[in-house]
């Protein structure tokens, strides 16, 4: 352990140790999106299509039952959890890596799914370690970096993620309809054979090397938290309820509201999340410059209510407002997803970020779960998206009143961000 008095070693967001960590999420989009893109094959393969009205009869299996199986997919994260917590004990590349790898596994041999079931399973279990991998890279990039760079590094593991997830839509669309879901999730042994390769470029954060204690960490305990640092974990837990809540229909039901309601070609839905590329850098690049220009919180907060309203709009009806709802989602999400991670990175000291990452990645799936389940049974009761979308989007902009209630840190470094008295950034001249 490196003694705290001794200059950390820092690194830009381009560096190899960054770099190296925003491949691995390349790798954790890949493998957890593969569940998401792939559903309406999967619906189609293990269930029956026929040219009714109902959500089952167009699709293959009842909005209720894909919502189920998505949210069982989806709940399965909550054992990121204690897995990204041994990240405060154990060092975040070791755990990253580890995850990653038995993470991808497991999609592998989701290709192997004899039923809808067994595919939910597969998944299921392959889901709390890759969420721990993106958990816990975040903490990573976040302690390589100075405030200047911190936005810029997680917004280029976000776009990691978001390149993975891409990666399979456009297999999708690229391959033979022979190839199907089992092909796609078989080419997750690619990355997992590449990790070997990206270990060599990894390096353990120095602020973690100097962190004052390695007291042994047991599940998802916060002892170290005072009332100040409790209050933040609350507020946090509430927008990463709120957030996933609204994202995860949002972007879960794309594919089969797409394909299976609006008859698109899954073509057209591959051109579709091929377009969402350059829409979520753009909104990478827009959260990245509005934290570091506005400030965490108003960012944050102003993306949270844009994936509301364009979660509603995605399910109005019609190929035109799906498109311009499900690009405007990406844009919005991609925003918030760096402006949020560098404020749960800032707001918490090194001994207890990984495990604060952990509560958020399963408070993060407590929501979507609700959402999901929420969703598709409005779905089937009300026979239409559109009313359901409104639903899960209005706490999205309640939520964004929380956002008062947190100190802004912007141009802050961790070490003063994560004291109980910081209330916002140094003078301009600082």
């Amino acid at each position: 352990m490196n003694s705290p008095d001794q200059p950390l070693q820092l690194y830009t967001w381009l560096q190899a140790p960054v770099v190296s960590v925003a491949a691995v999420a390349i790798a954790s989009g890949f493998g957890q999106f593969g569940a998401v893109a792939a559903l309406a094959d999967v619906a189609e393969a293990f269930g029956e299509v026929s040219a009714g009205a109902s959500v089952a009869e167009q699709a293959g299996l009842s909005g209720t039952v894909l919502g189920v199986g998505l949210a069982v997919i989806r709940l399965a994260s909550l054992g990121a959890l204690p897995l990204a917590g041994t990240a405060d004990r154990h060092g975040r590349s070791r755990v990253l890596l580890a995850c990653a790898a038995l993470g991808l596994a497991l999609v592998v041999l989701g290709a192997f799914s004899p039923g809808y079931w067994w595919f939910v399973a597969a998944f299921g279990l392959s889901r709390p370690f890759l969420s721990a991998a993106n958990a816990v890279a975040q903490v990573a990039v976040g302690e390589h970096t100075a405030s200047a760079d911190r936005a810029k590094a997680v917004a280029l593991v976000a776009a990691g993620y978001g390149v993975g997830a891409a990666l399979v839509a456009v297999v999708r669309g690229l391959v033979p309809p022979s190839f199907g879901f089992r092909g796609t999730f078989a080419l997750a042994a690619i990355p997992l054979v590449l990790l070997p390769l990206l270990a060599r470029w990894m390096a353990e954060p120095d602020r973690f090397r100097a962190r004052t204690t390695g007291a042994r960490v047991r599940l998802g305990s916060l002892p170290e938290l005072d009332a100040t640092g409790r209050a933040r974990l609350a507020a946090m837990v509430a927008i990463a309820f709120v957030a996933a809540f609204v994202t995860g229909p949002a972007n879960s039901f794309v594919y089969v509201y797409a394909e299976g309601i609006l008859d698109v070609a899954p073509a057209v839905t591959a051109a579709l999340y091929l377009a969402a590329v350059p829409v979520g850098l753009g909104g990478l690049l827009l959260g990245r410059w509005g934290a570091d220009r506005w400030g965490r919180r108003p960012t944050a907060a102003l993306s949270l209510a844009g994936v509301g309203l364009a979660a509603v709009l995605t399910y109005a009806g019609g190929l035109p407002t799906t498109t311009a709802g499900a690009l405007l989602a990406v844009l919005f999400g991609y925003a918030f997803a760096p402006t949020i991670a560098a404020l749960g990175n800032e707001l918490f000291p090194t001994e207890v970020r990984a495990r604060v990452a952990g509560w958020l990645v399963a408070t993060g799936v407590v929501g979507a779960v609700a959402g999901l389940v929420v969703f598709g049974a409005l779905a089937d009761r009300l026979d239409g998206f559109s009313p359901a979308a409104v639903v899960v989007a209005v706490p999205a902009l309640v939520a964004t009143l929380v956002f008062l209630r947190l100190p802004e840190t912007r141009g802050v470094e961790l070490e003063a961000s994560s004291a109980p008295g910081v209330t916002g950034p140094p003078p301009s001249n600082a």
